[in-house]
């Protein structure tokens, strides 16, 4: 379903060519993510690098998400039907949008599940072992991404107010703290070596994209997140007060509500929070399952597995790439009325943000790839750009082995000092306007600046990138360390 759910216009995303590219420089950290996705495309590159592997794997974390779900229901001495319900409910959601990109989010909310899992299972058997495991469990969704953190901030005093709060007392549980601190511990050190680049990048995050984040977006985001099953959610809050066997999991709700008001104080986006509703419907599903018994309440239960597929129906051409960019542009209006094409910018445009972040990628490659043959030494040519996007998706995508597109800011950078060649040229993708006036400072510094293209996809996030060749360095200086130096200077 995830690889029908993109139309062939569109290409991989900005995002993706980044995480592709951490696999040719492995490491314990980066600067905007921790290691495990690096791993992920190790992984692919190893079998290719092909568009399907990229979007297997995103795949896979949501079918191994409904899983969990699946098991969680079976803890729940859930059934046949509550388990349909539970699939139906996940499968026909906002799940299907965030599974369909490789980023961090698909392993973020399965490692989230299976924390939750692990605490039923505790809770269900009071077998101290699940601490352990929900310990490995925390480690793997802390190196995969830093957001599972606000799911320990949301649990803690969730738990303070149940009986469970003696576990508190019990010394297997800071053993258990140990070992995750253990395992998370080379990424931590990495970021001491590194001065904390998490700190930098949240800091940056938080004064260009989350400073347009408006808290009744972000909730009105969970709205429809799960638009379709909403009645197994809220069947899920009144379970843990109505019905006795759910009544010991009541932390449930508690560390709900306190997770979810912490990413409403820190003005989140609104899929940081996904990761907390799985685990709420497989709750919803058994106790619909346990109501909808008998008599003409019987009948209901097929009625509450088509729910979530029938409203998801009419969204899926809003919700997902499915029409080629001009047909979105031609009802723009649906999109508008859902919000869905207001950026990061805080503006509206012409195609949502997803969308237009995965468009002009290949045409980007394939001009630099031209302006990249203009240049007869390439070996000390350097393809220098403006944004990961753009270095990733020409690493991805170029012809020539020589290449290595870096850009001045994040892990790109470090990359870029690794590299040991004496840099005499550079292919330069910059989006600068006007060429004819632009780059007065690189005339002076090289033989020949050269305009070698532009993006002309008109429905591209990308769209007038231009491309320059710069021949010739003319400074006495290492072209390199003029790089470092101008770097520094920002």
């Amino acid at each position: 379903m995830h690889l029908w759910l993109i139309h062939p216009a569109y290409e991989l995303h900005r995002d993706e060519y980044l995480h592709l590219d951490q696999a040719r420089h492995l490491a314990w950290g980066y600067d905007s993510v921790p290691p495990f996705t690096s791993w992920i495309s190790w992984i692919i590159m190893q079998l290719g690098n092909g568009v399907f592997w990229v979007k297997f794997f995103p795949a896979l974390f949501g079918a191994l998400t409904m899983t969990v779900v699946w098991k969680t229901i079976e803890a729940l001495k859930g059934n046949l039907f509550a388990l349909v319900l539970g699939a139906s409910a996940l499968l026909f959601s906002g799940m299907a949008r965030l599974n369909i990109l490789f980023q961090p989010n698909s392993a973020d909310v399965l490692f989230w599940t299976l924390f939750y899992y692990t605490i039923v299972q505790f809770i269900s058997t009071e077998n101290r072992k699940w601490l352990m495991k929900a310990a490995i469990v925390f480690a793997f969704g802390f190196l995969n991404k830093y957001n599972i953190v606000f799911l320990v901030l949301g649990m803690l005093p969730a738990i303070l107010l149940t009986p469970y709060r003696k576990i508190f007392l019990s010394r297997q549980l800071y053993w258990c703290v140990l070992v995750a601190l253990l395992l998370v511990s080379p990424n931590i050190i990495w970021q001491i070596q590194n001065h904390f680049p998490v700190v930098h990048h949240m800091q940056t995050l938080a004064s260009t994209q989350l400073v347009h984040v408006n808290r009744s977006d972000f909730l009105k985001e969970q709205i429809l997140f799960f638009a379709g099953s909403l009645f197994v959610l809220l069947a899920a809050f009144i379970s843990f007060f109505t019905y006795p066997p759910f009544y010991k999991y009541r932390l449930f709700f508690g560390s709900f509500l306190f997770t979810l008001l912490l990413f409403v104080f820190f003005k989140a986006k609104g899929y940081y929070a996904v990761g907390l509703y799985p685990i709420l419907l497989a709750f919803g599903a058994v106790y619909l399952e346990k109501i909808l018994t008998g008599g003409w309440r019987y009948y209901l239960r097929s009625l509450a597995i088509a729910i979530p597929l029938l409203l998801f129906i009419p969204m899926i051409k809003i919700a997902f790439p499915l029409q080629p960019p001009a047909v979105i542009q031609q009802n723009a209006a649906r999109y508008k009325a859902l919000d869905l094409l207001r950026w990061e910018d805080g503006k509206d445009h012409a195609l949502p943000q997803d969308f237009a972040d995965m468009l002009g990628w290949k045409e980007l490659a394939f001009k630099v790839d031209k302006a990249f043959e203009q240049i007869a030494d390439s070996s000390h040519t350097l393809v220098l750009c403006e944004n990961y996007g753009e270095a990733g998706a020409i690493n991805y995508y170029s012809a020539h082995k020589n290449i290595s597109a870096v850009m001045l800011e994040g892990d790109y950078y470090k990359w870029f000092l690794d590299d040991a060649r004496l840099l005499k040229n550079i292919v330069l993708v910059k989006d600068i306007g006007n060429p004819d006036t632009a780059l007065t400072k690189e005339r002076q510094l090289f033989k020949t600046v050269l305009p070698a293209g532009a993006i002309e996809n008109n429905y591209a996030r990308e769209q007038g990138t231009r491309i320059f060749v710069l021949k010739e360095y003319v400074d006495s200086m290492l072209l390199k360390e003029k790089i470092i130096a101008l770097r520094n200077s920002q």
